[in-house]
């Protein structure tokens, strides 16, 4: 595929290298050279205003792929092909300018300009273009690629892409492991004065199972069903209002990462305060890839906290290579409105980096906590995130927590939900 555009630069650079390399799976070259691109003889696109060859696949260009600074866009939403559609273009062989949406959404641009954050001081998903136009529960991105890659085969028969598998990868975050054992005294002590339990008793005393405990479970799962998980653990070395962990100096703590290390690829969990101090997110690396034995390059942050470009410019400067936040901690969806990984482009310094994105589009604490949802209801929710991400051969990244599925009265349900969605999953 040969593509000409005026003049080539990062943005152009990336966004083709996403659509073309990574979902179509097919080579191609820029051009700035008119007559490079007219003598081409095999598929090719221009993307200017310019009338160059009627053989060519005509893509009028928006102005976002050549600017080189961020200001708002003006984003007018219409309605295409049965999906939702913006910058769009006249005497054009495609109705908007795919290439220029896409990085809008893929680099969230919109994350860095002036906005207001939640009540964790994280971008507010009411912000985003997905919410306000109502497209947040769509793989937007992968419906106009597919649409994108039927146009180019109907004007270039022998164009033939190899598009992605659909694949679901189950994700955990370790936040707390233990709800009553491996606290210590004083931490079980203090809990019991503030909400007297005999289930807390039972549980130190070794007549009754954790009820945040459900290794084992999950581990039966996964077997069964033949199931790679990823394990995200969160070790701060000293509490706070959000890190409630159990310490990951704790004996059990550290064999609980170790063998999930043999079994799983895991990752760290950075600390809500490892975004106020410094040196903390490499110290819980540390500690992760001591008691695990393995050098830790996959990352979640906790409680879904970052911000742009800073968390992920720290995390590429820790050896981390691959990111599982990109998702909202307050709605399920889509935050780049994309079901597959991307690479992170710096919007800041002009530049793709190597730290790839894998998102996810649905959390159990924002169906539980924020969605107001039980257990069945949350099903159904999963079940359509699944066959909408199948429909568009994504990836499919769930998000559940340990103790959504132990036994704790507070999460009825989940536990079954979960098993019978993996089951129906297969």
């Amino acid at each position: 595929m040969l593509i000409y555009s005026h003049t080539i630069t990062p943005r152009l650079d990336y966004i083709c290298k996403f659509i073309f390399q990574e979902q179509y799976g097919i080579a191609f070259s820029l051009t700035i050279n008119s007559e490079e691109f007219k003598d081409h003889q095999g598929p090719k696109i221009n993307y200017s205003d310019l009338v160059l060859e009627a053989d060519a696949l005509n893509l009028t260009n928006h102005s976002l792929l050549f600017e080189k600074n961020i200001q708002q866009q003006t984003i007018e939403c219409f309605e295409t092909n049965n999906y939702k559609a913006f910058f769009k273009t006249d005497n054009s062989d495609f109705p908007f300018d795919i290439f220029a949406a896409s990085f809008f959404l893929l680099s969230r641009y919109e994350e860095y300009l002036p906005h207001k954050k939640d009540m964790y001081g994280r971008y507010a998903h009411e912000n985003s273009l997905a919410f306000r136009e109502k497209f947040l529960q769509q793989p937007l991105i992968n419906t106009w690629l597919l649409d994108f890659a039927e146009t180019l085969k109907r004007k270039f028969p022998d164009f033939s892409p190899a598009l992605p598998n659909f694949e679901h990868i189950p994700t955990y975050d370790i936040d707390m492991a233990w709800s009553y054992k491996r606290k210590g005294i004083v931490r079980n002590v203090g809990g019991f004065i503030k909400a007297p339990s005999l289930e807390r008793i039972a549980v130190l005393a070794g007549l009754k199972k954790d009820p945040f405990d459900s290794y084992e479970f999950l581990k039966a799962l996964h077997v069964e069903f033949k199931i790679k998980p990823v394990y995200f653990f969160l070790v701060a070395t000293s509490g706070s209002k959000y890190d409630k962990n159990i310490s990951p100096y704790n004996h059990s703590m550290w064999q609980l990462i170790k063998r999930h290390a043999k079994k799983y690829p895991i990752g760290v969990h950075p600390s809500w305060r490892s975004n106020e101090q410094k040196g903390l997110l490499l110290k819980e690396k540390k500690i992760i890839e001591t008691a695990g034995d393995v050098i830790i390059t996959k990352s979640r942050q906790h409680y879904i906290k970052f911000l742009l470009p800073d968390t992920f410019t720290d995390l590429i400067n820790s050896g981390i290579t691959d990111e599982y936040s990109m998702g909202y901690g307050s709605i399920n969806g889509f935050r780049a409105s994309v079901a597959s990984s991307f690479y992170w482009y710096n919007l800041t310094s002009e530049t793709a980096t190597q730290l790839r994105l894998h998102p996810f589009c649905f959390m159990d604490a924002n169906s539980f906590y924020e969605q107001k949802q039980n257990a069945t209801s949350s099903l159904d929710e999963l079940m359509y995130y699944y066959e909408t991400c199948k429909k568009v051969n994504g990836q499919f990244i769930t998000i559940f927590h340990n103790n959504f599925l132990g036994t704790d009265p507070l999460y009825a349900g989940w536990k079954e939900m979960y098993q019978t969605f993996i089951s129906q999953a297969q």
